[in-house]
C-alpha cells in the first residue's frame, strides 16, 4: 500500500463500533455486563446484588438490549437477563485485566 491508499471504515461500522464503547464507558453498565457475563439473573437479582433500584435496572437494561449486548428469557412471570455478545464481554474482561496491571 503506498502513502496515498488508505482503507476506511463504513459509517456504520464506526457508529456501532462507538455505541458499543459508549455502553462500556458507563460504569453501571460495567457492573451489569460483568455480573451477566458469570449468570443468569432477574432484575431484582441484579438490583439486589448492586444495591441499585429495579427501574434503574431495567433502564440499563433496556438500553443494552437494544445494543444487542445483553437478552432475556421468561419464566413464568420472571424475566432472566443474561449476555449476548461474547465478543464485547471478552473485550471488558480485556480492559479489566489491563486495568489491574500495574
Amino acid at each position: 500500500m503506498n502513502k496515498d491508499e488508505h482503507l476506511f471504515l463504513d459509517e456504520d461500522i464506526i457508529d456501532a463500533v462507538s455505541r458499543n464503547f459508549k455502553a462500556l464507558g458507563d460504569p453501571t453498565r460495567i457492573k451489569l455486563l460483568y455480573l451477566l457475563s458469570q449468570e443468569e439473573c432477574s432484575v431484582g437479582h441484579i438490583a439486589e446484588v448492586l444495591t441499585m433500584s429495579q427501574s434503574a435496572i431495567s433502564h440499563q437494561l433496556s438500553f443494552l438490549k437494544n445494543l444487542r449486548l445483553v437478552k432475556s428469557r421468561r419464566d413464568g412471570k420472571s424475566i432472566y437477563y443474561t449476555c449476548d455478545d461474547e465478543h464485547v464481554i471478552e473485550i471488558l474482561k480485556i480492559m479489566i485485566n489491563h486495568s489491574t496491571h500495574n
